[in-house]
């Protein structure tokens, strides 16, 4: 304190030498000194007007930073930029703007830092719409219920995880598990689906996003996707920025009538970015040393994600955060505060991923708390006693273990089981369509796979897709006009003409030993 007291008596003392009558209140308000600067923070005296958020400008080094430690004589203000140019005594400027970025169409299919410039050599954006970064949530009586769909093409998820338009679902689990991978099968699945989408990435090397732009693009998912990107290299104020810029992008979207699916990866980078600032700016430490407002880092900006009701545009904002645990410890600090802010969590467990299991989720801690309001009426048809077959197998699975004297009835539920989890595996960015998931389920539950031996589950499934696609395409043409279109339950003739090709294509075409 006492050296601070000495820089701001020296700052004073300099600006009386120079005294001349021309300087104005406002001149002194506008303008400050920085007075130390150090890790991508400067403490700034002076500014006496600056507000919360608001840009600011260091004209000798040609950076900008914004002002986000308001005190009582200085302000701490993060450098957007290379902060080594910042120099002791450096004259700083306000702007009158609170931090903003470009927002609109312009920027889909192409890579921005968190300030919105282009990062990809791709020429400059041009829109003349922007949006502050940080913003209230929407109030409740904007909102309305969460019961349209986003359809994954992850069969555990549209199955047994369901998410909707306007949601936030955690995806949670160890590094090297299939977070990422889960989030961009999703954001492929989305061509001709009319869901714009965002990809956050905080705190990713470069040649990561350098190869998820070729994967993208070789989907053909690129052209409705903006990627954000704070990387590994970037100072910690870009990181903090990343998630609320590219918010504000997905808010343009929600708020012109249209959908959009928003992908924070990952938020405990994010979170440490937040605590690698407050330490530096000496703001309070507290657990595990995040300062005491982390919840509400989060909460804020997940709250922001949301369903708009017609009288406000109909549109919906659906935010996928991903949180990074260690040794799969779900109630560690950030996990469990994230957990409480979403409406629920998918959980990739190391152990699953290490033992096949591709996608690793864990449909015990795994839950959907809009559940099948967020699934089409046929899929909640076939995936209800999905989720109970698969929650025996799990109980049934453990105890099987200490001995191999089963009756009957424990061996029949450990067979379907062990079968439902072959079904239930998928290649990556090899998304399905909806009706080829309620097929399958559907053949599945009726009990058309228990005579399969297990190791050609994978191959029986495949070979089941080609023949409907050849032989029957009117079947899965049939299931998406009605459950998907009209919204409504597929009907006893419509699962008749289904069990009559499943037993054309066991007797005709089906793979044997």
């Amino acid at each position: 304190m006492a050296n601070i007291a000495d820089d701001i008596t020296r700052v004073i003392q300099d600006r009386i030498a120079r005294f001349g009558g021309a300087a104005t209140e406002a001149s002194m308000v506008s303008v400050g000194t920085v007075i130390s600067v150090g890790d991508g923070i400067a403490r700034i005296f002076g500014l006496g007007g600056v507000r919360y958020l608001e840009l600011i400008e260091f004209p000798r080094a040609g950076v900008m930073g914004i002002a986000f430690n308001l005190e009582e004589e200085t302000v701490s203000a993060p450098i957007l930029g290379d902060y080594t140019k910042v120099r002791e005594g450096d004259e700083v400027r306000t702007t009158g703007r609170i931090i903003e970025v470009p927002v609109g169409d312009a920027l889909l299919g192409r890579v921005v830092n968190a300030l919105g410039e282009p990062i990809d050599d791709a020429g400059p954006i041009v829109t003349n719409k922007t949006r502050p970064v940080e913003r209230v949530a929407p109030g409740v009586i904007t909102r309305e219920s969460v019961n349209r769909p986003v359809q994954t093409g992850i069969k555990v998820v549209d199955g047994l995880i369901p998410i909707g338009r306007g949601q936030r679902e955690l995806i949670i689990g160890d590094r090297q598990t299939g977070k990422s991978a889960l989030a961009i099968d999703t954001i492929i699945n989305q061509k001709g689906k009319n869901l714009l989408c965002i990809y956050v990435s905080i705190g990713q090397r470069n040649f990561q996003i350098t190869r998820l732009v070729e994967t993208l693009r070789q989907y053909g998912a690129l052209e409705y996707t903006i990627i954000v990107h704070a990387s590994a290299e970037d100072p910690a104020p870009l990181k903090y920025l990343a998630p609320y810029a590219g918010c504000a992008m997905g808010e343009e979207i929600m708020e012109s009538g249209r959908d959009a699916l928003i992908i924070y990866d990952d938020l405990t980078k994010h979170a440490e970015a937040y605590r690698n600032m407050s330490l530096i700016i000496r703001r309070p430490p507290g657990r595990e040393a995040f300062p005491g407002d982390v919840f509400y880092l989060h909460s804020r900006l997940l709250e922001r994600a949301a369903r708009m009701n017609k009288e406000n545009g109909g549109g919906s904002l659906t935010a996928l955060p991903i949180v990074e645990t260690k040794g799969n410890d779900v109630s560690a600090y950030i996990p469990t505060n994230v957990i409480s802010i979403t409406d629920g969590q998918i959980f990739l467990e190391t152990d699953l991923f290490n033992a096949g299991q591709r996608p690793a989720l864990n449909p015990g801690i795994s839950v959907s708390r809009v559940g099948g309001d967020a699934q089409v009426p046929g899929m909640k048809q076939v995936a209800g006693k999905l989720k109970i077959d698969q929650a025996q197998y799990a109980s049934l699975a453990a105890f099987a273990q200490f001995g191999s004297d089963l009756d009957p009835e424990t061996r029949f539920r450990l067979d379907r089981g062990a079968r439902i989890n072959e079904i239930l595996k998928q290649p990556q960015y090899q998304p399905m369509p909806v009706e080829q998931q309620i097929m399958i389920f559907w053949a599945v539950n009726n009990g058309y796979l228990d005579d399969v031996p297990l190791h050609l589950v994978a191959k029986w499934e495949a070979a089941f897709h080609r023949f409907m696609e050849a032989s029957h395409p009117e079947i899965g043409q049939d299931i998406v006009q009605t459950t998907v279109v009209n919204r409504q339950k597929l009907s006893d003739e419509q699962f008749e003409k289904l069990r009559a090709a499943i037993v054309e294509f066991k007797e005709t075409s089906a793979p044997r030993e």
